[in-house]
C-alpha cells in the first residue's frame, strides 16, 4: 500500500494486521482521486473508518488543508498515527478514537469531502444512517466504499448519487448536494 500522488507520492504505508481492516486498492484509490481532481486541494476532509489512514493521507498528499481521521480499532490507530508521523502529516491531521456514530452525533464542523469506508460486514441500514448523518454536516461531497455486491445506499434528501465506480470487489459511490435541477460541483 502506497501514496499514489502528490507530495508523498510513492511512499509506503503500513497497515494493521486485522480482519476488519481492508485497505482500498491502489487502483481504486487512484480512480476516485482522479475523478475528484482539484476538488481535493485546500479542502477539509473527514475520513470515517480510517483504518491505516490511506484515503485521508492520499487527500493530504494531494493538497487537502486538513483531515480528520475517525478510527477506534487499537491496531489501526497505531498504524494510522505512525503513517501520519512518518509522512510528516501529523500537524495537518486530527485523529479521533471515537465510534463513527458517536463522532457524527457530536461533530460541529463542516467538511468539503467525506470518505466513509465501513467494514464490509456493516449492515446496509447502518451505512445509510451514517451517510445521512454525514450529509447533515454541511459537506460538499461524500464518497462511500462498499463491497460490490452490497445494495447501493439511497442518496440523502437534497443529494444525488453522482457516480458509481467498480474496482474488483469494491464499489465506490460519489454523492453530491443537489440544488434545484443542478448538482453543486465543488
Amino acid at each position: 500500500m502506497r501514496v499514489i500522488a502528490g507530495s508523498a507520492k510513492g511512499r509506503s504505508l503500513i497497515a494493521p494486521d486485522t480482519r476488519d481492516t481492508r485497505p482500498l486498492t491502489d487502483r481504486a484509490k487512484e480512480g476516485i482521486f482522479s475523478a475528484l481532481g482539484q476538488g481535493v486541494v485546500d479542502s477539509e476532509v473527514l475520513d470515517l473508518y480510517a483504518g491505516s489512514g490511506s484515503i485521508g493521507i492520499e487527500a493530504l498528499s494531494r493538497g487537502a488543508r486538513r483531515c480528520t481521521f475517525v478510527e477506534n480499532g487499537r491496531k489501526a490507530l497505531v498504524a494510522l498515527r505512525q503513517n501520519l508521523a512518518t509522512l510528516g502529516f501529523a500537524n495537518r491531521a486530527v485523529v479521533s478514537d471515537r465510534r463513527v456514530a458517536s463522532f457524527l452525533a457530536a461533530a460541529d464542523g463542516s467538511f468539503d469531502l467525506v470518505f466513509i469506508d465501513p467494514p464490509w460486514s456493516r449492515a446496509d441500514e447502518e451505512v445509510t444512517r451514517e451517510i445521512r448523518a454525514a450529509a447533515a454536516l454541511g459537506i460538499g461531497e461524500l464518497v462511500v466504499h462498499r463491497r460490490r455486491a452490497s445494495a447501493v445506499p439511497p442518496a440523502p434528501v437534497g443529494w444525488q448519487l453522482r457516480a458509481t465506480y467498480r474496482y474488483g470487489d469494491s464499489l465506490l459511490l460519489r454523492y453530491a448536494q443537489q440544488y434545484g435541477d443542478e448538482t453543486e460541483r465543488p
